[in-house]
C-alpha cells in the first residue's frame, strides 16, 4: 500500500511504501506538537505579543488555549449562528464585565464567555477541535470553545481565520480565576483524520488500546470499574456548598472538605457491585479497563448512547499520544469518568458500558510524549481527582 506524504514540511508529491496497516505515515491525522510549533511560528496560531504563546501550552496533540483579561457574566448560553460574531451576540447576552487580570470568582450557576489569548489563521484544509483539560473537567467546570460564525461548540471550521472564546459555566464548585490560565484544549486535524472501516478493530485486537474490548469503527468502548477495593472507595461524589477553589494551587486542598468517597454494595445476592446515582449529582469514577495510546494515535473519549440510562460521561475527553505507555510500552492507565446524573436517580453496576474512546491517527509521532518528561499530571493514574487536592485521594 502507499500513502501520500503531505504532513507540513513533506514532500506532496512524494509517495512511501508503507506496509499494510501501517500509520506511520498518512496525508490526514491529528497534527502533532512539531506541526503545532510550526503553525506559531507561522503565524497560523497567534497571540498578542505581550501574551505570546509558551512551549509549556504545546502538548503532544493540541494546544493549552488561555484565559484573557475580561470574563463576561452572560444571560445564556448561545451559539452566534452562521451570520455573527461573539462580539456582536455579547451586545445580546452580556450582563457585566469580569476583570481576570488580579483574579475574579466564577460563580456556580453563572454563564461567563471569556475572550481567549489566542487566535487563529488556519489553511482551508486544517480542522479543530476543543475540550476541557482534565483539571477542568474533574472539577465540574463546563467550558466549551465557541468561535465567530460558529454553529457547534468546541468545533472549529477548516479554514477559520478569527478570535477564540471560552464559555465557563461552574456547576459545582466556584473557581477562583486569572488571566492566562488554562481551561481548554485545542486539537487541530489535517482532512479527514478517521480510520477507514474495520481498520480500528484491526488496530484494537493487535494493540490492545483498551485491555479485554471490543472496537467498532466509530470507536473502542470503555465501562465503569466499581468493584470493591478493601476499605477504599471507588468513587466520589462533590459536596454542594463547598469553598471556592483556586485554580494556581496544587496539591493544595483537603479532598474530605469537597468530596464524599463512595462505595459499592450488591443490588442483588451474588450479582454485581454498583451505586446509584442521584439526580444533579457529580462524581468522579474511574473506568474498568486499562487505555493506552500509542505514540502514532490520539483519542477522544466520548459520551455513550444516551438510551442506556439517566447519566453522562462527559467534559474532559483528549487523551495524548504517550497515555498509558511507560518506556517500555506500558500496560496502560485508567480513564477517569466524570459523571452527572439526569432527571431521576439511576443504578450503575460494575462493567456497564458508559462510554467510547475515539481513535484517530497522528500525521506523525510528536517529538514529545504525554508523561513524566514533561510533567503530565495523570499518566499511569488510577481512581484520581484534581490536580488541585492532595495526592492521598487517590486509590
Amino acid at each position: 500500500a502507499t500513502t501520500t506524504n503531505t504532513a507540513p514540511g513533506g514532500d506532496p508529491d512524494r509517495t512511501d511504501d508503507v506496509p499494510p496497516g501501517d500509520i506511520r505515515r498518512r496525508s490526514a491525522g491529528v497534527l502533532p506538537f512539531q506541526d503545532l510549533k510550526a503553525l506559531i511560528s507561522a503565524g497560523k496560531i497567534v497571540a498578542e505579543a505581550k501574551t505570546p504563546i509558551v512551549e509549556g501550552q504545546i502538548q503532544p496533540a493540541s494546544l493549552d488555549l488561555r484565559l484573557g483579561e475580561t470574563a463576561y457574566r452572560v444571560r445564556a448560553s448561545f451559539l452566534t449562528g452562521e451570520d455573527a460574531s461573539v462580539a456582536e451576540r455579547l451586545e445580546d447576552f452580556a450582563m457585566h464585565r469580569v476583570d481576570l487580570a488580579s483574579g475574579a470568582a466564577l460563580e456556580t450557576g453563572c454563564v461567563y464567555v471569556v475572550p481567549l489569548l489566542e487566535s487563529l489563521r488556519l489553511d482551508a484544509n486544517v480542522s479543530g477541535v476543543a475540550n476541557a483539560k482534565s483539571s477542568t473537567g474533574r472539577l465540574d467546570l463546563f467550558t466549551r470553545l465557541i468561535t465567530d460564525r460558529g454553529v457547534e461548540f468546541d468545533r472549529v471550521e477548516p479554514g477559520y481565520h478569527g478570535p477564540l472564546y471560552a464559555e465557563i459555566s461552574p456547576r459545582t464548585f466556584s473557581v477562583l480565576a486569572r488571566t492566562g490560565d488554562r481551561l481548554n484544549q485545542l486539537r487541530l486535524r489535517k482532512g479527514d483524520a478517521g480510520f477507514g472501516s474495520g481498520e480500528l478493530a484491526e488496530i484494537q485486537a493487535e494493540r490492545n488500546l483498551v485491555s479485554g474490548a471490543a472496537a467498532g469503527d466509530d470507536g473502542v468502548n470503555f465501562s465503569v470499574d466499581l468493584e470493591p477495593r478493601g476499605d477504599g472507595p471507588v468513587g466520589f461524589r462533590a459536596r454542594p456548598n463547598s469553598a471556592i477553589i483556586d485554580l494556581a494551587k496544587l496539591d493544595h486542598y483537603d479532598p474530605a472538605e469537597f468530596w464524599d468517597p463512595i462505595r459499592p454494595y450488591q443490588f442483588r445476592r451474588g450479582g454485581a457491585h454498583g451505586v446509584i446515582l442521584d439526580p444533579g449529582a457529580f462524581y468522579i469514577l474511574v473506568s474498568r479497563e486499562s487505555v493506552t495510546v500509542p505514540p502514532d494515535m490520539a483519542a477522544e473519549m466520548t459520551p455513550y448512547l444516551a438510551v442506556v440510562g439517566e447519566f453522562r460521561v462527559h467534559y474532559a475527553g483528549f487523551f495524548d499520544p504517550g497515555f498509558g505507555c511507560d518506556d517500555t510500552g506500558g500496560a496502560g492507565a485508567r480513564g477517569v469518568l466524570e459523571v452527572r446524573c439526569h432527571e431521576a436517580p439511576f443504578a450503575l453496576e460494575h462493567g456497564q458500558t458508559v462510554g467510547r474512546l475515539v481513535y484517530e491517527p497522528m500525521l506523525a509521532p510528536p517529538q514529545l510524549l504525554y508523561g513524566g518528561g514533561i510533567g503530565s499530571n495523570y499518566q499511569g493514574q488510577g481512581l484520581r481527582l484534581s490536580k488541585h487536592f492532595k495526592r492521598r485521594s487517590e486509590a
